[in-house]
């Protein structure tokens, strides 16, 4: 079954809000065995609308539309669709009753235009929605079937979920399975990676691989399609073990996770504490570890040191490190790395220092970066990187490339500590 999205709004057209719908519904998809081959954003113009439908009809055997289900003018999925089909629009009671029913309890006046929002085209199933106005529904016409969902994803997501894959599996049908799999890798660029496992790729077919790079990190997205999700995963385990044959020293994760992420569950695992100094990267560290919920089990705190006097003052780095060896040094970087441990007394204290750009500090080059590694019971260590790209990109590689050596350090010795 091969399926095609069309997001309806001109506010998509204009940057104003992403198109997060499409992105939803393709992974929901994919779960049940309905291939995505398209996706298609079309403003609140009926015309435009329609030629998107035909182009669709001749690709696609099963079209999803998202948005122009509200009670405004400009508001014209339906009414577009019905026409162009030749099928009437009736109000669903049920629907018609739980929108005068909103208007009651919350007291206020509803207009005639918000009974539009009722409307169903007739001979299609009726998909409710319990956080909005506006159903959904799902019918079949000929060869070829059509779905119309909510534009605003809070009504959207829980009417697929609860009412509209349930509908598509009774409704439609679909056969196999598709199974996805993220496989993510740090250290290693995407033209390396790809040419250690060129003829995998080259060979590809159930399941395929996608590489892709960002960040400073390359995933590759493994996509097998069986009869049973059981089948699909043993295909993707078999290519899988094959990739990380090769290149299995830089992988880190599955899906969705970070560096950080990963950071943090090993550092939970181990019952660890981190406390870390920053300079060029100003609290990014900081911030990222933080945005993780629980991030308090093992994150004692930190220093932004990014004035060289704070790094002499605060994190007691001696003025002679700073003068003879300079701020940015692999001196300084295990000096604040030892000394922001003991202040805060964590297990492991990390430190960034370095040149974020745009211009040289110390005779030293952009890009040139320093992380330390403090860790108790072992010899403070400091490593130097050379990264390239913009200010904010170097700033964000030296967090991911601190995030990876200790990560790398403590695997390298389970007994350390």
């Amino acid at each position: 079954m091969n399926a095609e999205i069309i997001a309806v709004g001109s506010e998509l057209l204009l940057g104003q809000i992403a198109n997060t719908n499409a992105q939803f519904l393709s992974k929901q998809l994919a779960n049940i065995g309905v291939n995505v081959f398209y996706h298609t954003v079309v403003g609140d113009n009926s015309s435009r609308l329609k030629k998107a439908l035909e182009v669709a009809e001749g690709r696609a055997d099963f079209i999803i539309f998202t948005g122009g289900l509200g009670p405004t003018k400009d508001d014209l999925t339906k009414e577009t669709i019905a026409s162009h089909l030749g099928r009437g629009l009736i109000h669903d009671e049920d629907a018609l009753k739980s929108i005068e029913q909103f208007f009651i309890t919350t007291k206020r006046v509803m207009t005639e235009n918000n009974r539009k929002q009722a409307l169903v085209l007739e001979g299609s199933r009726v998909l409710p929605n319990d956080h909005g106005m506006a159903p959904g529904m799902i019918l079949q016409e000929k060869e070829r079937s059509y779905m119309l969902l909510p534009g605003p994803p809070k009504e959207m997501q829980p009417m697929y979920t609860v009412y509209g894959e349930t509908a598509i599996l009774n409704f439609l049908q679909p056969q196999d399975k598709i199974v996805s799999r993220v496989l993510r890798f740090f250290g290693i660029g995407e033209s390396l990676l790809e040419t250690e496992i060129e003829d995998l790729i080259d060979e590809q077919q159930n399941p395929t691989i996608a590489p892709l790079a960002a960040d400073g990190e390359v995933t590759l997205r493994l996509t097998a399609k069986e009869k049973t999700e059981e089948l699909a995963n043993q295909l993707i385990k078999a290519t899988e073990k094959k990739i990380l044959d090769r290149v299995g020293q830089y992988f880190y994760g599955y899906d969705s996770t970070s560096l950080m992420q990963e950071l943090f569950n090993d550092l939970q695992k181990r019952d660890l504490t981190l406390a870390c100094a920053e300079s060029l990267t100003g609290g990014l560290f900081q911030q990222e570890i933080t945005s993780i919920s629980g991030a308090g089990d093992v994150f004692k705190g930190g220093v932004v040191c990014y004035a060289t006097e704070i790094k002499n003052r605060v994190l007691h780095v001696k003025q002679e490190t700073l003068e003879t060896k300079g701020a940015v040094s692999s001196a300084t970087a295990i000096e604040l790395a030892e000394n922001v441990r003991d202040l805060l007394q964590a297990d492991i204290g990390i430190s960034f220092t370095g040149v974020a750009g745009p211009t040289e500090q110390e005779g030293k080059p952009v890009g040139m970066v320093f992380v330390g590694l403090s860790i108790a019971g072992r010899e403070t260590q400091a490593v130097q990187l050379q990264l390239a790209g913009t200010r904010a990109g170097i700033r964000v590689r030296t967090v991911k490339h601190g995030c990876a050596l200790l990560l790398n350090s403590l695997k390298d010795s389970q007994n350390a500590i």
